[in-house]
């Protein structure tokens, strides 16, 4: 048994060798966002540029291509996954040809929800509800939430995103009471799900330009805490009633992996008498049947 796992060995050590330098060959310099430099004698990345940009030893990465026989953490194949832009098909069998067991690669955050969601959200009413991805983007929510926010607080025309409304919006117009206390958490929830998608471009471009936009958001990126999400009781400011006291619950959606649905109940008998007065006010602004055609962002 042990000659025939040696042999199998050698032969998938040529079969990695040849893999990784055909997919290092078609990844451009371009492609990664470096200068092509001059005296460049290899149609893609060199060898050292795949390692820098996979965060590896240039002569640990030399090994794997020359098909010596070392070991490969998932993490490490990963990180030469993301580099040399393997598809999943191509990055199961990088793992193949590596001898690591294969897990599946982390699903892109969820941008849409069907119409079966969408009305178990709405028939949450009056506790305000909202479907979260990992990043925080709205994917569906009904008009209880809706009615926490300013309406110009919820951008038309594209899908809203909690964290950018609440770091890009002026302080003083901020529907959070205990900003410096909610914000904080909100990073934290977001960082420990980025580490499921460290290196994927559309992750990194997401913190990049939150970071140009807000100062605040950079220094509690920055800071690198980590939290899981969990009930917490938010204080809410509304023009028309008042702050309203909020405990949240989160819930997993089976068959969308790192999204939930957050559902918001009142926290004491005065927000319960002050949510009413707000469902009242939507109720008389906006006839039945047209609110959420109207209001939806």
């Amino acid at each position: 048994m042990g000659d025939v796992t040696v042999g199998t060995t050698q032969r998938r050590r040529p079969e990695l060798a040849a893999f990784l330098r055909s997919r290092r060959a078609r990844v451009t310099p371009a492609d990664v966002g470096m200068p092509p430099g001059l005296r460049r004698r290899t149609p893609g990345l060199r060898r050292e540029e795949v390692a820098q940009l996979s965060g590896v030893g240039v002569t640990w990465y030399t090994w794997l291509e020359q098909g010596r026989p070392i070991n490969a953490s998932p993490q490490v194949l990963d990180a030469v996954a993301r580099t040399l832009r393997l598809d999943p098909a191509e990055r199961e069998h990088l793992y193949h040809l590596a001898e690591v067991p294969c897990s599946p690669a982390p699903e892109a955050p969820a941008q849409s929800v069907g119409p079966e969601i969408q009305g178990i959200v709405d028939a949450l009413d009056p506790r305000p509800a909202v479907v979260y991805n990992s990043r925080y983007d709205v994917l569906a929510s009904n008009a209880a939430y809706r009615d926490l926010f300013h309406p110009g607080l919820l951008p038309a025309g594209r899908p809203a995103n909690a964290l950018w409304t609440l770091f890009t919006t002026p302080e003083e117009d901020c529907p959070l009471v205990q900003r410096d206390r909610e914000l904080p958490v909100m990073v934290a929830t977001l960082r420990a799900a980025y580490g499921l998608h460290a290196g994927e471009p559309v992750w990194d471009d997401f913190v990049l330009r939150l970071s140009a936009a807000s100062g605040l958001f950079a220094r509690l990126w920055a800071s690198g805490d980590v939290a899981l999400p969990g009930r917490r009781v938010k204080v809410f400011r509304h023009g028309h009633v008042g702050e309203l006291r909020m405990s949240t619950l989160s819930l997993s959606v089976d068959g969308m992996p790192e999204c939930r649905v957050v559902v918001y109940s009142p926290d004491d008998a005065e927000t319960a008498r002050r949510a009413a007065l707000l469902r009242e006010r939507r109720e008389s602004l906006w006839p039945r049947g047209t609110e959420h055609r109207e209001r939806t962002p």
